[in-house]
C-alpha cells in the first residue's frame, strides 16, 4: 500500500482541489445509478441540470472509480455484469460479465478488484483491468457490501446487511479472519475508518446510528458503542479537511455530523421536505455534500458550510450509489469513491 501523505491522516491526499496530473482534464460530474430505471444519469454540477441519461444493466447499484483512476465501472448487480465507463467522455466503453456485482472495491496495492457479491455470499478478487477472476472467497454471512481497509492496508473490514455483522479480512491471503456480531437487529451499511487510524466507523440501518469499533492494527478491531445519529443512517463520507465524518440518515431525511477527534456529534441537517439520502460524495473543493434520493428519484446538493439545500435534482427511480468525480487523491480504493 502506498504510504500516506501524513502519519496521522490517511486522508491527506485529499485536500480541497488537490487533484492528480492523471484526473485534472476529466469533466466534473456527477454518475447517478438509477437501480429501478436500469440507467444511469450524469449530472453537471455547476449548473444542477441533467445532461444525459442511458440505459446500463439490469439493476446498477453503484458507480465506482478504478484503483487507477482511469476507468468508472457501473456495478450491474442484477445484470451481472460492470459497465465500463470513459471519465473524459462520460460514454460507456464496453461490457464486462461479472456476477452478483452488488458494489466493487479495490485493494490498496492496487493488484485485486473486489466484488461484494451480496446475494452469493462471495468475495472475488479480479484483475483490475480486465476482471478476469483470481479467487472466490466464500463468507459465511449474508449480504456482504461495503467495506473499509486498516491503516496499513493489511486487513479489511466488511459489513454483511442481512445478518448483522462485520468480517475480518486477510487481503493478502484472501482469509476471513474473525466474525465481529453486532447486538440487536444490527443491519450495517457503509464502513470508514478514521483519518488517524485508530477507529473503525459501521453505519447501522436498523440501530438508527454509528457502531464505533476501536482498530488493532492487524488484529480484529473490538466493538466500543453505538452513536445514535438518526433514523436509517446509511452512507459515510469524510470532509475535505479530515475532520468531520457526513452520515447520511436515509429514513429520516438528515445528515449527521461527527468529530473525530472526540466523537461527538455536532450538527444535525435536515433536508426540506420529503428526502431519503443514501449514497454520495464530497466535491472537489469539499464546499457541496452530493447524495442520491433512494426513494424520491432525486438527487441532493448540500452546502457543507451550513447544512442547506443548494439543489435537489430530478432524476431516474431509485437512485443509489452516486459517484462525485474526479475528486483529489493518488488512487481509488472502490465504492462511490474513497480516496487515498
Amino acid at each position: 500500500m502506498p504510504a500516506p501523505l501524513a502519519s496521522n491522516d490517511l486522508y491527506a491526499a485529499d485536500r480541497p482541489n488537490q487533484l492528480s496530473p492523471k484526473v485534472s482534464a476529466f469533466p466534473y460530474r456527477i454518475y447517478v445509478p438509477n437501480s429501478d430505471s436500469n440507467t444511469l444519469t450524469e449530472i453537471d454540477p455547476k449548473t444542477y441540470r441533467v445532461i444525459r441519461t442511458t440505459r446500463v444493466g439490469r439493476q446498477p447499484q453503484h458507480v465506482v472509480p478504478s484503483w487507477d483512476m482511469q476507468t468508472l465501472w457501473v456495478n450491474n448487480d442484477l445484470g451481472n455484469s460492470l459497465t465500463k465507463l470513459d471519465p473524459a467522455t462520460g460514454k460507456a466503453i464496453s461490457t464486462v460479465d461479472v456476477q452478483d456485482p452488488y458494489n466493487l472495491y479495490f485493494t490498496p496495492d492496487g493488484k485485486s478488484a473486489v466484488v461484494m457479491a451480496s446475494a452469493r455470499r462471495k468475495l472475488y478478487f479480479r484483475d483490475p483491468q480486465t476482471m478476469e477472476l483470481q479467487d472466490a472467497v466464500k463468507v459465511y454471512c449474508a449480504g456482504v457490501n461495503h467495506a473499509d481497509w486498516s491503516f496499513n492496508g493489511r486487513f479489511f473490514l466488511v459489513s454483511c446487511e442481512f445478518s448483522g455483522e462485520l468480517i475480518w479480512v486477510d487481503t493478502v491471503k484472501h482469509e476471513v479472519v474473525s466474525h465481529i456480531k453486532l447486538p440487536g437487529m444490527a443491519k450495517p451499511q457503509d464502513v470508514k475508518i478514521s483519518p488517524d487510524g485508530k477507529t473503525f466507523y459501521v453505519a447501522d440501518m436498523d440501530s438508527n446510528g454509528v457502531w464505533i469499533l476501536k482498530s488493532n492494527g492487524d488484529a480484529p478491531p473490538t466493538l466500543v458503542r453505538l452513536l445514535k445519529t438518526g433514523m436509517g443512517a446509511h452512507g459515510l463520507y469524510v470532509s475535505r479537511d479530515s475532520t468531520t465524518l457526513y452520515i447520511s440518515n436515509r429514513d429520516e431525511g438528515s445528515i449527521s455530523l461527527l468529530r473525530f477527534s472526540d466523537n461527538a456529534l455536532t450538527t444535525r441537517w435536515r433536508i426540506p421536505g420529503q428526502a431519503s439520502p443514501d449514497m454520495g460524495g464530497v466535491s472537489p473543493d469539499g464546499k457541496v455534500l452530493w447524495l442520491s434520493g433512494r426513494y424520491d428519484a432525486e438527487v441532493y446538493a448540500i452546502d457543507t458550510s451550513d447544512g442547506h439545500l443548494i439543489a435537489r435534482i430530478p432524476v431516474g427511480q431509485g437512485p443509489h450509489g452516486l459517484c462525485v468525480f474526479p475528486q483529489p487523491g493518488r488512487y481509488s480504493l472502490g465504492h462511490t469513491g474513497v480516496f487515498r
